[in-house]
């Protein structure tokens, strides 16, 4: 890979304020985006909802602390910040590139379990341009990692697009894909809307461990033991499920 300067840094032109649940807590989280100067990159200012203590967490690699169900980025066992990827979705497709986001709690807040609140929030808060370059990482070769019967690739391409398929023994979901060529429209109009899901088979089952304590048919959608979705809104694409793991490649 090799790095390649296009356009300018960003930051939000006034801050964004969002608040609800963690979908896997269930507990309340406020949330600010504040502007940040150029090369700041995106820094999760993290208060520790029992010692209020903060720490000041990258949304870099070197972060990531867990994926199981979710990314975490910190420390597990310390102060962390999870379920990151709606967020980082928005951020990435809007080209935003600097920001402070200030959160109370360990967790981002799920809003309807899509990233359309982000995407509005962010807007409406407005994106300007700074004077440092922007600096991208170019593919050059293909890159691959596997795990069981799933794998990821990088390939070169001129410009960005997500190539995603997902292949379920479930007949309500079954075989998807989605091709998305990355821009702040495209993903806005095609992508951001599309939410999490579940099984109703399994919530019990993560209840029991501590995960999905806040999920609802107001931010998820949930498939019942019989295979029919229990959401009575229905999908809001006919190949929402696809599209959503699309919207979390996006933002990891």
């Amino acid at each position: 890979m090799g790095n390649v300067v296009l356009g300018y840094q960003t930051t939000l032109r006034e801050k964004a304020e969002f608040s609800g649940i963690g979908v896997h807590s269930g507990q309340p989280v406020s949330l600010v985006m504040h502007p940040a100067e150029a090369n700041t990159g995106i820094i999760f200012s993290v208060t520790c909802p029992r010692t209020g203590d903060v720490r000041d967490i990258p949304a870099t690699l070197g972060s990531i602390g867990a994926t199981d169900l979710c990314t975490v980025l910190g420390d597990p066992s310390g102060i962390f910040i999870a379920t990151v990827e709606h967020l980082m979705a928005a951020i990435r497709a809007l080209n935003l590139d600097n920001a402070i986001i200030d959160v109370d709690a360990y967790e981002v807040p799920v809003l309807d379990g899509s990233s359309r609140p982000f995407v509005e929030g962010i807007q409406q808060a407005g994106i300007v341009e700074l004077k440092e370059p922007r600096v991208y990482i170019r593919v050059k070769k293909p890159v691959r990692i596997s795990m069981g019967a799933s794998w990821a690739e990088f390939v070169p391409h001129e410009g960005t697009r997500f190539e995603v398929d997902i292949d379920f023994d479930c007949p309500t979901i079954g075989r998807q894909s989605h091709v998305c060529d990355l821009s702040a429209e495209s993903f806005s109009r095609d992508v951001s809307a599309a939410r999490t899901f579940g099984f109703m088979k399994d919530v019990e089952r993560l209840w029991a461990a501590g995960f999905a304590l806040g999920s609802s048919l107001e931010n998820s959608v949930v498939i019942g033991d019989d295979n029919k979705i229990i959401n009575p809104e229905g999908l809001r694409y006919k190949d929402e499920f696809v599209r959503h793991k699309l919207l979390d490649a996006v933002g990891d």
